[in-house]
């Protein structure tokens, strides 16, 4: 085996251990860590957008009289 075969085959990517080990981690950083502060992100801003809604226009139900 020469110089340039060990080079071509260590160009092939990291090992399919390695690659599944990062795929994993990548996984949990999302599922656990992006995805629930995105998540309570968008409820607290539905939230804070009916609460400015109800703020200026009043809250829903009939006009009182």
């Amino acid at each position: 085996m020469t110089q340039d075969d060990r080079q071509t085959i260590s160009d092939l990517g990291p090992s399919p251990a390695r690659a599944r080990r990062r795929e994993l981690l990548a996984f949990l950083v999302l599922a656990f860590g992006i995805w629930p502060v995105v998540a309570v992100g968008v409820v607290g801003g539905y939230g804070f957008i009916v609460w400015m809604y109800q703020i200026v226009f009043g809250p829903p139900g009939p006009p009182g009289g």
